[in-house]
C-alpha cells in the first residue's frame, strides 16, 4: 500500500487526513471528498461536472462505482488486523438504480464484515433523496511475506 505516501497502512485516520491522500490519485481527479470517518463507516460525496458524464450525457458509471469503492476502501485501514500490511479489493458489484446530470452525488460506505482474511462492505450512493446505487465489495487483507 505505498499509495499512503509513507504512512501506515493500517490505522484510523480522520476524514482530513484522509481528504490528504487523494490528490494526484483518481479519486482526487474526480473531486471525491471525505465528509466523515468513524470505525466501519464513512460518508463522501462529489459534484457532478460534464467530464464525469458519458457520452450520453448521463453519469458515467465509472463514476459511481469510483465514488463507492473509494469510500469502503479507505476505512478498511481502520479495520484490518494487528500485523496486517494492508488490502486490496477483490471483488465488488453495483446495482444502478438511477442516474444524475448534475449537482451533487453523495455516498454512505458501512462496514458488514471485519474479519482476518477478507472485509466486505455495503456503500449506499444518492442524489438527495434517489438511490442511484447499491455496491458491495470484498477487501483481501494482505499480510507481509
Amino acid at each position: 500500500m505505498a499509495r499512503f505516501r509513507g504512512m501506515s497502512a493500517t490505522g484510523f485516520l480522520t476524514a482530513d487526513q484522509l481528504n490528504a491522500l487523494l490528490p494526484g490519485t483518481l479519486p482526487g481527479l474526480l473531486g471525491i471528498v471525505v465528509d466523515s470517518h468513524e470505525r466501519g463507516r464513512l460518508t463522501s460525496h462529489l459534484d457532478v461536472r460534464p467530464e464525469l458524464l458519458a457520452p450520453n450525457g448521463y453519469l458515467h458509471a465509472g463514476t459511481v462505482v469510483t465514488l463507492a469503492d473509494t469510500s469502503c476502501g479507505l476505512p478498511t485501514r481502520a479495520l484490518l488486523p494487528e500485523g496486517a500490511s494492508g488490502f486490496t479489493t477483490i471483488e465488488l458489484k453495483s446495482n444502478h438504480l438511477g442516474t444524475a446530470r448534475e449537482g451533487r452525488i453523495s455516498c454512505v460506505a458501512t462496514n458488514a464484515h471485519a474479519g482476518r482474511t477478507t472485509q466486505v462492505w455495503d456503500a449506499v450512493v444518492s442524489a438527495g433523496d434517489r438511490t442511484l446505487a447499491l455496491f458491495r465489495c470484498t477487501q483481501s487483507v494482505l499480510w507481509p511475506r
